[in-house]
């Protein structure tokens, strides 16, 4: 027969299981207000242009904020950041306006997002970015007339986030999918 004993243990344990596992639901990514400020620089993310990310920790109630992908990609590789990472959140830069304004909740998981590297573009900072999409169409749009490699996360090589820039020069002369200069079509390719 079971003692009592035994039945309290166990259920003990599967409490403990159940909470372990609701402490590790992915929380949702967080609408961009003026007053998220980046994690690294300390300045309002909408005061630059370009992607943005966001970064949960299971230890904090809100998220960490970049200007720039590149820079949340490099706090995830970075050997002193042990903080156990809920989620990742990328601007999905095919649902953007334009350029200057990458949206406040066009938000795709880092895991499915499609990147450019290697572009013309600069991010937000001034260094090369990192450039999100959520589709593979988009991403190959926007490469094909800024130029660049498409990649998902794990293939975003070290170096290329990680690796000191000169930012002295400015990229300013991009032009997206089926636009101007000035224009942004969300990366998707001109009719």
């Amino acid at each position: 027969m079971i003692s009592r004993t035994m039945i309290v243990l166990f259920s003990v344990f599967a409490l403990a299981a159940c909470q372990d596992e609701q402490a590790k639901v992915t929380p949702d990514a967080v609408a961009m207000t003026q007053e998220a400020l980046g994690h690294y620089c300390q300045m309002n993310l909408t005061e630059h242009e370009g992607p943005k990310a966001q970064i949960h920790l299971a230890r904090l109630k809100h998220p960490i904020w970049f200007s720039q992908v590149r820079d949340a990609i490099a706090f995830t590789r970075l050997p002193e950041e042990t903080d156990e990472i809920s989620a990742i959140y990328v601007s999905d830069m095919a649902k953007a306006a334009d350029w200057a304004d990458p949206g406040i909740d066009n938000w795709i998981d880092a895991t499915r997002a499609w990147f450019v590297i290697g572009s013309k573009i600069s991010g937000g900072m001034g260094a090369p970015e990192v450039i999100p999409f959520g589709d593979e169409a988009a991403a190959k749009a926007f490469a094909a007339n800024n130029g660049g490699q498409i990649v998902r996360l794990a293939g975003i090589p070290d170096d290329y986030v990680l690796a000191p820039v000169d930012v002295s020069g400015q990229h300013s002369d991009y032009k997206l999918a089926g636009t101007q200069k000035t224009g942004f079509s969300g990366g998707q390719a001109a009719q």
